[in-house]
This record gives C-alpha cells, sequence and structure tokens, in this order.
C-alpha cells in the first residue's frame, strides 16, 4: 500500500449522485481540493487540467458512459461497480445491487475508523443507514426518503398540498399547511435518525456515529448522541478504492 501511495501522486475521485456531481482531488491519501456542482462537461474538463495519475468514477446515475469513456481516454481510470476490491467485508445479501456511493462511504469510515463499528448516516436525496462492524464486516442497513423527497411526495401524491422547500425556522407544532408539512418532513427526519440511532446502539453499544452528505449540517446540531460529521466521507472512500485497484 505504501508503495501504491508514493507512486500515486495525484488522485482525481469523482461521485455522481441523482441531483448533482463532485470530485476530491488527492495528493498522497490527502485531499487537498474538492469541486461541486460540476456538469458532465466539467468533469471531463476538470481531468484534462489536472492530467491525474489515477481517476475513479461512482455513479449511481444512468447515461454516464460517454463521460467515462473520456475520462478512460485521458488517464487511468477505475469504475466503482460490483466485483472490485473494497477494504472491507461485503456481507450484504445482493452485493450487485448495493448502491456505489453506499460502498464508498463504508470504504471511508474504515479508512477514518479502523477497527470500530460504524453507523454511517448519509443525507442526500435519500437518507442511508450503513452498518460495518470492528472486524471490518458490511452488514447493510436501511434507505429512507430524504427531506425533499418527502416534501415533493406529499405534494405530488395529493391533490391540494402546496409545493414546498425546506427553509427557515421549523417548529414542531405548524399553523398554517406550509408549517405542518415543513414540521412532518424536517423534525420527522429528525425523530426518525435519532430513532434509527437508539436501534442501533443496542446491539452496538460503543457504535461510532459518522453523517455524510449534502444535509449534514441539518442534523449534526439536533442529534443528542456524540457524532463525527464528515461531509467528504464518500470521496474518502473513492481514494481508498482507487489505490486498492491501480494496479487491476
Amino acid at each position: 500500500m505504501t508503495d501504491l501511495l508514493n507512486r500515486i501522486a495525484l488522485n482525481l475521485c469523482v461521485d455522481i449522485g441523482n441531483t448533482t456531481a463532485k470530485a476530491g482531488i488527492f495528493e498522497n491519501g490527502v485531499m487537498v481540493e474538492e469541486k461541486k456542482q460540476l456538469s458532465d462537461r466539467a468533469i471531463v474538463q476538470l481531468v484534462k487540467q489536472l492530467n491525474p495519475d489515477a481517476a475513479i468514477i461512482a455513479s449511481v446515475r444512468k447515461g454516464v458512459k460517454k463521460i467515462i469513456r473520456e475520462v478512460e481516454a485521458q488517464t487511468t481510470t477505475v469504475v466503482l461497480k460490483h466485483g472490485i476490491r473494497l477494504p472491507f467485508v461485503n456481507d450484504y445479501g445482493t452485493p450487485e445491487t448495493l448502491g456505489v456511493d453506499r460502498i464508498a462511504a463504508v470504504a471511508g469510515a474504515v479508512s477514518l475508523y479502523p477497527a470500530r463499528a460504524c453507523l454511517i448516516i448519509d443525507v442526500g436525496t435519500c437518507i442511508t443507514y450503513d452498518l460495518v462492524d470492528s472486524n471490518g464486516v458490511y452488514h447493510g442497513g436501511g434507505i429512507s426518503p430524504g427531506i425533499e423527497m418527502r416534501l415533493k411526495a406529499m405534494h405530488k401524491f395529493t391533490s391540494k398540498l402546496p409545493v414546498v422547500m425546506p427553509g427557515g425556522k421549523t417548529e414542531l407544532i405548524g399553523k398554517t399547511t406550509r408549517e405542518c408539512m415543513l414540521s412532518g418532513a424536517l423534525i420527522g427526519s429528525e425523530a426518525e435518525v435519532q430513532g434509527i440511532i437508539d436501534r442501533y446502539t443496542q446491539y452496538f453499544p460503543q457504535l461510532t456515529i459518522i453523517f455524510c452528505g449534502g444535509g449534514t449540517q441539518f442534523f449534526e446540531s439536533k442529534i443528542k448522541d456524540h457524532i463525527f460529521a464528515v461531509p467528504n466521507l464518500v470521496l474518502v472512500g473513492l481514494d481508498q478504492i482507487l489505490t486498492m485497484n491501480f494496479n487491476d
């Protein structure tokens, strides 16, 4: 591993999500810069500008074959998919269906908190829960709708509830329809997350709680347990996976 890190001076890790894409630039295992809100064209341009030693692409969105081909034409490229070598044991029942964002987040947790049982909570379009034990065995977790998805679903699947976006202070007892929807979506999500943490800690009392993703800030001041907020956990994990698979 040390030899690989010495040889790979510059890694580019690209995370293409459901709604946006971001990238992390790593020098010898340390992220030195993050790029957010990247378009497909911007990703390709970034590769051309950086000329990295290697790149890794993880996408939960379909239709990225063109981006992959263009990046592959510029540098050695690893695409995160089922069957790739991972820094943990994958005990998921259907590993071929496990989202690459979840795989990368677990890899990041194992890298930053080795030999510790971790519950990774990724707050994005969906809220995902992933458990890896102190022996580095990944067991699975859960998926639920994210905050904006909950609000949009209330509008879409009813005839009178309006379109509402998160913003401003949210009260437990809403006095308007908008406030009631925000209470249900935001405070309901907070109660869900806390309840899930409480249930997991019944089985793993020394559990390390890690939040990541774009919605981390909303939860980190509201959860009563001691947590670690690592918004770029997925990018950290991608760098670890790229290093492991660079010669494959």
